[in-house]
């Protein structure tokens, strides 16, 4: 059985293995092993930590296998992005051009860098074994820190967001780097993606354009791009909409990724939200799948995927390797949240 919990220090070197591994680069894992150290043990700090408000704290999930002890994922949220220094994104605009002698009005969009996303709660670092087949890791992976959100609402704010990765060639070329990016930096997409600490560095205010980028003055290859996924990202791009993420009007200011938020208040963590009795499993489930979470004491947070019978009323039927992976036991209370809405199961099959 697969589970997400907190990371801890004694996950350092399989954490370390990730971080010089994962693509795209996971900015949550430094690749320095001191300064990796120092983000786990923050992390650690952080889950522990009374917080009335948002401000510095960092959490880092990952994904277990309870069988083999095997790491086999990670992902995490920084409760205020840009705390040190500002997040930076490019807001899309629409400007009006216009000449009444002319008898010309258009809208042209022109990208301006912000830092309006600053102090918003972000999900980031996402990271899901390779060797893993199928979907259901991948949504107890992502979708397990809007459970701990959805639980602990005063350590994040009432709007989240999470930027996705952008459009890159097979050689991992980005048109809109080229395009934009190179002409200041000079250097390759990935030296500064390593460079950048999550879009949080004063270099970025120092290098990139601080007047609008007209974007049809762009190359048609970079203007195509604009808030589209990879397709790397695709899956996780479904996730993020199946709990409630919408497209805005930012995107990366490196690769034109989407960048999606959410209203925690609507997030399908928050309005399909079931408390249920745990008791033991004597039978085979027949029902749904549900996201089950379980909040314990000195910031322990457990999730897993299980099956179970429609009405919160019937409870929270688990075997005993679920029961293990939450520490509950019979009569505990667990969080629950179908995995997917009724009509998104019927359409399953269908391709992107």
């Amino acid at each position: 059985m697969l589970f997400v919990r907190p990371g801890r220090l004694a996950d350092l070197d399989a954490l370390e293995h990730m971080a010089r591994t994962a693509q795209p680069v996971l900015h949550s894992l430094p690749h320095d092993r001191r300064a990796l150290e120092a983000r786990v043990a923050l992390s650690e700090d952080s889950f522990r930590a009374e917080v009335d408000f948002p401000g510095e704290e960092f959490y880092l999930f990952v994904l277990e296998d309870a069988l083999s002890g095997k790491l086999m994922g990670t992902a995490s949220i920084v409760a205020a992005a840009g705390y040190s220094d500002p997040f930076y994104a490019f807001r899309n605009d629409a400007l009006i051009h216009a000449s009444r002698e002319l008898h010309v009005n258009r809208k042209i969009h022109a990208l301006t860098m912000s830092h309006e996303l600053t102090g918003k709660s972000r999900l980031a670092g996402y990271y899901i074994d390779p060797s893993l087949r199928g979907d259901a890791a991948a949504h107890l992976m992502s979708r397990a820190r809007m459970m701990y959100i959805a639980a602990n609402r005063k350590r994040f704010t009432p709007e989240v967001f999470s930027l996705l990765l952008g459009v890159t060639d097979e050689n991992g070329v980005s048109p809109f780097w080229e395009a934009v990016g190179r002409k200041f930096f000079g250097r390759n997409f990935a030296d500064i993606e390593i460079e950048s600490g999550g879009r949080s560095r004063t270099f970025i205010a120092e290098v990139m354009p601080t007047y609008p980028v007209y974007v049809p003055l762009l190359p048609e290859a970079a203007q195509r791009v604009l808030g589209e996924p990879d397709s790397k990202a695709l899956l996780a791009y479904d996730i993020h909409l199946e709990e409630g993420f919408e497209t805005d009007r930012y995107i990366d200011i490196f690769d034109a990724g989407p960048v999606l938020t959410a209203q925690v208040d609507r997030s399908a963590c928050v309005t399909r939200n079931e408390t249920r009795v745990v008791h033991e499993n004597h039978a085979a489930a027949d029902g749904s799948t549900y996201l089950i979470a379980h909040n314990g004491a000195d910031g322990e947070f457990r999730c897993v995927l299980g099956e179970l019978p429609a009405g919160k009323e019937a409870g929270a039927s688990l075997p005993h390797a679920a029961r293990a992976a939450l520490g509950v036991e019979e009569g505990d209370t667990v969080r629950c949240v179908p995995l997917h809405q009724p009509h998104q199961e019927e359409q399953s099959g269908e391709a992107r």
